[in-house]
């Protein structure tokens, strides 16, 4: 018998086991947190081709679509300074003198 002794190497083990997550500090989730939030007011989620895609928001004023809001606020001589005659209700019924 020999008299050399086995000994198995861990270091091979060592290098394929995972990295240790290190936690978020309060400060980091805070941000983390702020980030997302604008993150998700900016952009929204849809599917197109059956994949889910981020795409960017459509602009809106007071939670209204801009053209809905100025259809319900905008009044007739601002509407015919901006061309946009095609938003200018009229009465048909009213007789011209």
């Amino acid at each position: 018998m020999s008299d050399t002794l086995f000994i198995p190497q861990y270091d091979n083990d060592i290098e394929k086991m995972a990295k240790a997550k290190k936690k978020l500090t309060a400060a980091q989730k805070r941000a983390r947190k702020k980030a997302k939030e604008g993150r998700q007011k900016k952009y929204m989620w849809i599917f197109m081709n059956g994949k889910q895609v981020r795409v960017k928001r459509p602009p809106t004023i007071d939670g209204m679509d801009v053209d809905e809001y100025i259809l319900k606020n905008a009044d007739p001589i601002w509407l015919h300074q901006n061309e946009m005659w095609e938003y200018i209700q009229t009465n048909e019924h009213e007789d011209i003198v």
